[in-house]
């Protein structure tokens, strides 16, 4: 098959979305198929290693829009790579399906394109977008808008490919059933290893990686060190990426000492694992009550692949997760609960057999080659069926 991925985020580009569609073209150009990548310039100094892709796959880039943290993230941001992607895709050689990855207005135009040529799409459902929109506060007028496009999007694809079971469930809610797939997600066994390095800080620290938006609700972790500090001053609280909540993580930052909060910003893969492994634990977290309950955050797979203890706050099947990895603790969204659990595990010695263990499960469970393959066999199947 000839396949176009069309996707406002690719590697080498730091994300979840990045690590599993790397994975997902490099499984398809293993399989025979020819993969073609529609994809924004990246930006300035990103070009890890670590983001190779398989000599069968080609990745057009074209000059996009980015916010001030450098995301391709916001409606004229989208509007940017949506409007060109039109283009892009109404000339390509033929294809014999094309894969697009969200916002619903990537998924929109994909669809209108290729109903004009008679094409079949994929419609990688790593989110539901809308409820996401709904938790950030967004104007009611505005959810309704992208939960439209977002069931536009959906509902006209050959299948739709979900992410988790909370997903595929929430689709369903939404009206949308017949067309959908789960094939999991995992992580990049490559980069997140429990060999290697740790990184050393002048104190014991716990580390929270990637996103933190009103979904997530990352900032109790922060209300929550302030108690902490009062007992162990010299541990450290480390946050790696942006997110909504930032500003605000950053308020609560200035009233404790400089250095005790500690704020990065997005790093390549191999660079996280670094900060991973040398830490007393992985933090995550999904705020209740949003309506994002079936959410699973991605840092998770991370975490247990480098064989890091993990601490879960919040609702969701994250929860269910850390249950079943040794060294996982989940506790309820409650500033004093995570204070405990974050206490308890900077004061607890480091186990290396223990880590071994969690990175060997995370081997055998969560290898996002895998999930990869899952996905790359169902597209391969709704395809020749479409046909």
């Amino acid at each position: 098959m000839r396949i176009i991925l069309a996707s406002r985020i690719f590697a080498p580009e730091p994300g979840a979305a990045s690590l599993r569609l790397r994975a997902f073209v490099n499984a398809a150009a293993r399989n025979g198929h020819e993969v073609t990548v529609l994809t924004s310039t990246a930006p300035p100094g990103q070009t890890s290693s670590s983001a190779a892709v398989h000599p069968g796959v080609r990745v057009r880039r074209a000059p996009v829009l980015r916010d001030r943290a450098g995301y391709v993230r916001g409606y004229l941001q989208y509007l940017s790579f949506d409007v060109p992607l039109a283009v892009r895709l109404l000339f390509a050689r033929r294809p014999s399906a094309v894969v697009v990855e969200p916002p619903p207005t990537t998924g929109a135009v994909v669809r209108v394109i290729c109903a004009l040529r008679r094409l079949p799409y994929f419609y990688y459902a790593a989110d539901v977008w809308s409820d996401a929109s709904a938790m950030a506060g967004a104007p009611a007028f505005i959810v309704r808008t992208v939960r439209w496009l977002e069931k536009f999007a959906i509902r006209g694809a050959t299948r739709a490919l979900s992410v988790s079971e909370g997903v595929t469930e929430r689709l369903a809610e939404l009206g949308i059933r017949n067309s959908v797939a789960t094939v999991g997600n995992g992580v990049d066994l490559g980069d997140f290893t429990p060999e290697g390095d740790g990184t050393e800080t002048d104190g014991p620290y716990v580390v929270y990686t990637g996103t933190a938006s009103e979904v997530h609700g990352a900032r109790i972790f922060a209300e929550a060190f302030r108690s902490v500090h009062a007992r162990l001053p010299g541990a450290i609280l480390v946050f790696i990426g942006q997110g909504s909540e930032r500003a605000e993580i950053e308020r609560l930052a200035a009233t404790l000492p400089v250095g005790t909060i500690r704020f990065l910003s997005r790093r390549e893969p191999h660079e996280i694992a670094r900060w991973l492994r040398g830490a007393s634990a992985a933090l995550a977290s999904v705020k209740p009550g949003g309506g994002y309950d079936f959410a699973f955050p991605t840092k998770l797979y991370a975490a247990a692949a480098c064989g890091t203890p993990m601490i879960y706050a919040g609702v969701g099947p994250g929860r269910t997760f850390v249950g079943e990895v040794e060294g996982g603790v989940a506790v309820e969204y409650d500033v004093d609960a995570i204070a405990q659990a974050l206490e308890h595990a900077l004061r607890q010695p480091r186990n290396a057999e223990a880590r071994a263990r969690t990175a060997a499960w995370a081997h055998l469970n969560i290898d996002i080659d895998a999930v990869a393959r899952r996905a790359i066999l169902e597209t391969e199947a709704a395809a020749r069926t479409d046909r």
